[in-house]
């Protein structure tokens, strides 16, 4: 069993930075971490993945070159710093972990945080 808790989110202004934290507790050793979002609306789509050890991090095309995933897995925690956000970025975002990378990014997510609200205004 695995628990999630998200934070950092917030209200910001286009072109502003934002980053995200998911706090771990629980069996949380070997697996792959990744970050989705959800806007009013719409489905959850993917932002981003990393693996365990971090040799492995993808990106959904909408946030290449703008966020960047990491994680320290000492502090059981990985970090979505988002950059040069913009209205579009607006959303709840969610913290999932999966067996590796390649699952997370195909949204194969075994646990799930409660999500944090992301308000990016123009």
């Amino acid at each position: 069993q695995v628990q999630l808790v998200e934070s950092g989110g917030g209200s910001v202004q286009a072109g502003g930075s934002l980053r995200l934290s998911c706090v771990a507790s629980g069996r949380v050793q070997n697996i792959a971490a990744g970050w989705f979002r959800q806007a009013s609306g719409k489905e959850r789509e993917f932002v981003a993945a990393i693996s365990w050890g971090s040799s492995a991090k993808i990106y959904g095309d909408s946030v290449k070159g703008r966020f960047t995933i990491s994680r320290d897995n000492a502090k059981n925690t990985v970090y979505l710093q988002m950059n040069s956000l913009k209205p579009e970025d607006t959303a709840v975002y969610y913290c999932g972990v999966g067996k590796h990378s390649a699952a997370v990014v195909a949204g194969t997510i075994d646990y799930w945080g409660q999500g944090t609200q992301v308000t990016v205004s123009s």
